[in-house]
């Protein structure tokens, strides 16, 4: 019995080094990688390289304008979740507490949109974003990308805000708080890994966003890292190290956001998990 327990224990985290090599094992490549030359990565491409070339992230930078393409995601990124947590907060809330007419039918519009695929909007959002004067410009990304968030946001933070006893609210009632003061001062606070979960969902959204960047922007002022990572690819194909350097650029941030953040977004997660 006890030689099946351990053998159990060895197969389970056997399993467990499995997923992790799995998951990680790309990322390692692509970062040993980044530092290789072109022929070692076509003739030991799975090898630790000869010597760390730091020159490879150096030339990113220089052949292609990845700084204002850096710029460009982190403002679209950053002001993409900003809008889509302060349009999304106070509705997820009243959507969590308070039954009215047309609630469900509302919902169920919500949830019709996550079956909606990206590709079927492209050109209703061209022609919208286009009208509106709009086109090749960071402020269009940002509302597309608030909107496109949406749903993802609204569900996570109405099952956090049922997670939180009725009773905190009816005491500041009580004390004669009124609905915005209850918001802000008792929901709010409690609220953060609610907020971090929907927050880091939605950044990564806008970080990594391709297909609608690439309708809705033409100019260098306007693009963000993906798009920048695709022509890079296409006009610089031959140095793969440069191209696997600025793979890395792009994809570093998103791991930082998210290994500063992780606790807020497991318990975020967790909590409306357990609710549901």
């Amino acid at each position: 019995m006890r030689m099946l327990k351990k053998g159990l224990s060895v197969l389970k985290y056997g399993f467990v080094l499995l997923i992790v090599l799995l998951s990680l094992g790309p990322f390692l490549w692509v970062l040993l990688a980044s530092f290789k030359t072109n022929a070692e990565i076509l003739t030991n491409s799975l090898g630790w390289p000869s010597s760390f070339r730091f020159s490879n992230y150096t030339m990113a930078f220089k052949i292609a304008p990845i700084s204002r393409f850096y710029i460009n995601s982190v403002i679209v990124a950053i002001f993409g979740t900003l809008l889509n947590l302060l349009l999304l907060g106070m509705a997820a809330y009243v959507l969590a507490r308070f039954q009215f007419r047309g609630k469900k039918l509302l919902m169920a519009a919500f949830s019709l949109s996550l079956l909606i695929p990206g590709a079927a909007m492209l050109q209703p959002l061209y022609l919208t974003v286009n009208t509106l004067g709009l086109y090749d410009k960071l402020i269009g990304l940002i509302i597309v990308y608030t909107g496109f968030g949406l749903p993802v946001s609204l569900y996570i933070l109405s099952s956090y805000f049922l997670t939180i006893p009725k009773e905190m609210e009816e005491s500041a009632y009580l004390d004669g708080a009124s609905f915005i003061q209850t918001f802000f001062r008792i929901i709010l606070p409690i609220s953060k890994p609610g907020f971090g979960t929907a927050g880091v969902m939605q950044f990564l959204l806008c970080w990594n966003e391709f297909q609608f960047a690439i309708i809705l922007t033409t100019g260098n002022q306007s693009r963000t890292l993906p798009l920048a990572l695709y022509y890079f690819k296409s006009q610089f194909a031959s140095d793969y190290g440069v191209m696997f350097a600025a793979t890395m650029v792009v994809i570093i941030p998103s791991i930082v956001v998210y290994i500063l953040l992780q606790e807020q977004v497991v318990s975020g997660l967790a909590a409306g998990a357990v609710k549901g």
